[in-house]
C-alpha cells in the first residue's frame, strides 16, 4: 500500500512519556509516547488529520473511500482516514502470504483465518498494553471475556480484537437452514418442512406443476460451490442436517474435544447420498458444481429457483432485487431442516462471548502512530460510533421519536430494496471489522437497541406473503422453528471457525491436502451414479486417514483442549 500520509506530528508532542509495563501482557512494556496529553488519562485523544493503511479479509464491494456520510463523520469525529484495500471475494490468503514475503504490512489489518501467520512473520503488535491504557471503550465491552481474546496458552498477548462477533448477541430471526419460496410454500398450503424428506418433497410436487417460471425453466435446488462458498452451501450443511454445530472443517467431540474432519462422521455420508439422490432424479440443478458466484445469483434473482441451502447473506443480492422487482413471494423462508427427525439444528447453539475474527494493529505502525491506531479503535467502540455505524447519521437515516430511535420509511425502503446503492452511500454497515460492538437485543443508556435487528423492525420489515408465510406455521420470525440455544449446552471453546490457526508447515500442508481432496470428492460423490458413490466417498475417506491429516487433527485436538484450559483461567 502506496501513497499514505500521515500528519501524526501534532500528537501528543509537548513532552516525553515514559510508559510502564502493563498487566496482562507478561513483561511487554507498553508503547512510549511522544507527548504529555496522554489520551487515557489527561485529555481526549488527538483528532489531527491521519491516514491509516488497512487491510481487510472480506470483501468490500461498497467501499467509498470514507466518502459516505458515516465514514465522513467518523474523519470528523477522530481525524481518521483509510487508505483501504479488501480481499477479493473474500480470500484474503494470497494477499497475507505475500505480506509475510515481502515484509511491507498495512498498519491496520482485519485478518480473518490468517493471524497465526502474522504473528509468526513477527507483524502484529501486542495489543494487552495499549487496550490497557488507551482504550476504555473496548475494555468495558470485552472486561468479563478478556481471556477468550488472548492469541494462546502458551502466548497470552492479544493480537487481534473481535469484531465480527458481536457481544451479548441475542439474534431474532433466521438467515440459514434450508430455504424455500413463499410461493411454493403457499401453494403447497404451508406443508411442514422439517427433514430432507420433506424437503425434497416440496420442491418436486412444486415443480410438477410449475415446469417453467415467467418463461424460464424452474430450478427446484441450486448450490453455490464457487471456491470457498463450497463450503457454505454445500459441505457446513451436512453438519447442521446431522445435529452437529458449525466448527468450520471440524467436529470437535463434547465430552473429550476431539477434534476430527467433519466429513468422517457416517451420518454426514448419508447426507451426501441424499444430494447424490437429488442430483440424479433431476432436483439439483446440473451446474451447481460449475456456476461462478454471479451466475448462482442471477438465477435466483430471476425468480426461478425454489430451494437454497445457504446463509441470507450469501443470496442477499439476488433477493433485494426480487424484492426492488416487486417479486416477494418468489423470496424464502428458513428452516431447521436436517437428515431424520433424530437431529436437531444447532444454528442456534451458545458459543459463548469474545472469540472470533478480529482487528489489529502491525509493526509498520511506530510507538507514538500505534497509540493513535488504538484511540481510533477504542472510539470505533464508543456508544456514538456503534451508533453511527448501525443507524447512520441522524436527521439522514434515523429520528428521535419521544426518545426513540425511528427508521422513516423511505430510508429503510432502501435499505430493503436497495441495499447495496443504500450502503455504499450511507456507510451504514461498512466498518464492521473496525467496530468492536454489542451485539442484537443489547440497549444502550437511552433506552434503544444498539443495533437495528430487534423484533419490532424485523417483523414490521416483512413483506405480505412473509407475514402470511409465519402465520401459517404460527411463527413471529423464522428462528422460532428452529431449536433454541437452551436446547443444547454452551460450547466452552466458541465456535471453532474463530480461533487462530495452528502455525507450523506441517499443519498447514495437511489442511491445504484435506481441502483438496474434499473439495475434488464431494461434488465427484455427488455427481455421480448411485452406484458409484459409495466408491468415491470411501476412497476419499482413505485419503483423508493419510496425507498427515491424522496428525493435523491431533495438533487442532490440542488447540482445542489449550483454548478451554485458557478460557477457563482465572
Amino acid at each position: 500500500m502506496k501513497g499514505k500520509t500521515k500528519k501524526i506530528a501534532a500528537l501528543l508532542m509537548t513532552s516525553t512519556l515514559v510508559v510502564a509495563a502493563g498487566c496482562g501482557g507478561g513483561d511487554t512494556a507498553k508503547p512510549a509516547s511522544t507527548g504529555g496529553n496522554n489520551a487515557a488519562t489527561d485529555g481526549a485523544p488527538s483528532t489531527e488529520p491521519v491516514t491509516f493503511t488497512f487491510f481487510g479479509g472480506d470483501a468490500s464491494p461498497n467501499w467509498n473511500n470514507m466518502q459516505d456520510a458515516v465514514g465522513k463523520v467518523i474523519t470528523e469525529k477522530t481525524g481518521v482516514s483509510l487508505e483501504a484495500e479488501f480481499a477479493v471475494s473474500g480470500t484474503d490468503q494470497q494477499k497475507i502470504a505475500l505480506m509475510i514475503a515481502s515484509g511491507e504490512y498495512p498498519e491496520i489489518i482485519f485478518p480473518k483465518g490468517e493471524t497465526s501467520k502474522l504473528v509468526d512473520a513477527g507483524a502484529m503488535v501486542d495489543l494487552t498494553p495499549l487496550i490497557d491504557q488507551y482504550a476504555p471503550n473496548i475494555k468495558k465491552i470485552y472486561g468479563p471475556y478478556m481471556n477468550r481474546l488472548k492469541f494462546s496458552k502458551e502466548d497470552p498477548a492479544i493480537y487481534t480484537i473481535p469484531t465480527n462477533a458481536m457481544v451479548d448477541q441475542t439474534p431474532f430471526d433466521a438467515g440459514g437452514g434450508f430455504e424455500l419460496q413463499l410461493a411454493v410454500l403457499e401453494e403447497l398450503g404451508y406443508p411442514e418442512i422439517r427433514t430432507v424428506e420433506d424437503f425434497e418433497k416440496a420442491l418436486r410436487d412444486y415443480y410438477e406443476k410449475n415446469p417453467t417460471i415467467d418463461g424460464q425453466p424452474t430450478i427446484p435446488l441450486t448450490l453455490n460451490a464457487d471456491d470457498w462458498k463450497i463450503m457454505i452451501t454445500v459441505t457446513n450443511p451436512a453438519v447442521y442436517a446431522t445435529g452437529g454445530p458449525d466448527d468450520g472443517e471440524y467436529y470437535v467431540d463434547p465430552e473429550t474435544y476431539e477434534a476430527k474432519l467433519h466429513y468422517k462422521r457416517p451420518e454426514e455420508k448419508e447426507y451426501f447420498r441424499w444430494l447424490n439422490h437429488m442430483y440424479n432424479t433431476g432436483l439439483l440443478d446440473k451446474e451447481s458444481f460449475t456456476q461462478k458466484n454471479d451466475q448462482y445469483l442471477a438465477k435466483i434473482s430471476s425468480g426461478r429457483v425454489l430451494g437454497l441451502i445457504d446463509q441470507d447473506w450469501d443470496y442477499q443480492e439476488a433477493e433485494n432485487s426480487l424484492k426492488s422487482a416487486g417479486k416477494h413471494e418468489r423470496t424464502y423462508g428458513h428452516f431447521p431442516v436436517t437428515l431424520t427427525e433424530e437431529y436437531k439444528d444447532h444454528s442456534f447453539v451458545d458459543i459463548g462471548n469474545g472469540s472470533g475474527y478480529g482487528v489489529g494493529l502491525t509493526t509498520a505502525l511506530s510507538e507514538e502512530e500505534q497509540i493513535r491506531a488504538i484511540q481510533f479503535l477504542d472510539w470505533m467502540a464508543s456508544d456514538e460510533a456503534q451508533i453511527l455505524n448501525n443507524w447512520g447519521v441522524e436527521g439522514e437515516h434515523y429520528v428521535l421519536e419521544d426518545g426513540k430511535r425511528v427508521i422513516p420509511a423511505d430510508v429503510q425502503d432502501r435499505k430493503s430494496n436497495e441495499n447495496a446503492a443504500f450502503t455504499k452511500e450511507s456507510g451504514v454497515g461498512l466498518y464492521a471489522p473496525l467496530s468492536v460492538r454489542y451485539g442484537d437485543g443489547v440497549k444502550d443508556s437511552t433506552d434503544n437497541y444498539y443495533t437495528t435487528n430487534y423484533p419490532e423492525l424485523i417483523t414490521a420489515n416483512y413483506s405480505e406473503p412473509m407475514k402470511k408465510a409465519l402465520a401459517a406455521y404460527e411463527a413471529t420470525t423464522w428462528k422460532d422453528l428452529f431449536p433454541g440455544k437452551d436446547e443444547f449446552p454452551v460450547k466452552e471453546w466458541g465456535a471453532a471457525y474463530n480461533l487462530p490457526a495452528p502455525s507450523g508447515s506441517d499443519y498447514t500442508v495437511a489442511f491445504q491436502k484435506s481441502q483438496d481432496i474434499v473439495r475434488k470428492a464431494i461434488p465427484a460423490a455427488i455427481v455421480a451414479t448411485p452406484e458409484q458413490f459409495d466408491g468415491i466417498y470411501d476412497q476419499m475417506l482413505t485419503e483423508l486417514d493419510g496425507n498427515g491429516i491424522p496428525e493435523m487433527e491431533a495438533t487442532y485436538t490440542q488447540l482445542i483442549k489449550d483454548t478451554v484450559e485458557a478460557w477457563n483461567a482465572k
